[in-house]
């Protein structure tokens, strides 16, 4: 089992939501934990029955919502305490530093900072940043209209001082209007839709992918999925 963490502000439930389908689609069980504030995955993801803290199944991704913990995730679906949850992937969305640690974060085997540059998601990201008592590793997923080489050393500048050690590496996500309306058309059908999202979009997604995977017949299994979910069938 993989546990991921994307930590931030930033509104990340499409975003999970799309890695996390890649991965159902290899025959991988994937559990999205929205640890976040606002819940969103609340409102995007439709559950039949909905209630303060459940977990619910959504075109076979499993997603958690209110359970602030994995002791109350493995109560919720009734396992002891002492059991293992039998994922193959753990995206943890996460943005306070309750969370982090109630989620051990720290112990997370691949940590993604996710962030656009409104003013909202960038200085509130950067706060729980600054609330990190010890030094952790990430790796920046940026969403810009531009994709700019100003807009990283603006964002750099403003994280100095914060306990973490970037990897050398960006991931880069376009902010384009046409990205925007096919997410919010395939929450109106209630559907996780690739077909006519952007290259670039995509191509971003694709990478995130293809860091979680190690095994060469997963790499293998990954490109024949993607190319399926893009064909849209």
């Amino acid at each position: 089992m993989k546990t991921i963490s994307f930590i931030g502000a930033y509104d990340k439930t499409d975003l999970l939501l799309y890695i996390a389908k890649i991965f159902t689609t290899m025959g991988k069980k994937v559990l999205i934990i929205d640890t976040t504030t606002l819940q969103k995955a609340k409102y995007i993801v439709p559950v039949i029955s909905p209630a303060k803290a459940y977990v619910t199944s959504f075109e076979d991704i499993d997603i958690s919502v209110g359970l602030y913990n994995y002791s109350s995730i493995k109560s919720y679906l009734g396992l002891p305490e002492h059991a293992v949850l039998t994922y193959d992937y753990i995206f943890i969305d996460v943005d306070s530093i309750e969370g982090m640690r109630n989620f051990n974060i720290n112990e997370t085997n691949k940590k993604y900072f996710v962030t656009g540059f409104d003013a909202y998601s960038l200085k509130r990201g950067l706060e729980i940043l600054a609330e990190i008592g010890e030094t952790l590793e990430l790796k920046k997923v940026l969403f810009s209209k531009n994709l700019s080489y100003e807009e990283e050393e603006y964002f750099n500048y403003l994280a100095l001082g914060t306990k973490v050690k970037w990897d050398e590496e960006t991931i880069y996500f376009p902010f384009e209007q046409g990205d925007q309306g096919v997410i919010i058309e395939n929450q109106m059908v209630q559907k996780i839709k690739f077909k006519k999202l952007t290259e670039l979009y995509k191509e971003s997604l694709l990478y995130i992918a293809n860091e979680l995977v190690e095994e060469k017949e997963d790499v293998m299994n990954l490109k024949k999925a993607f190319k399926q979910l893009e064909k849209g069938v």
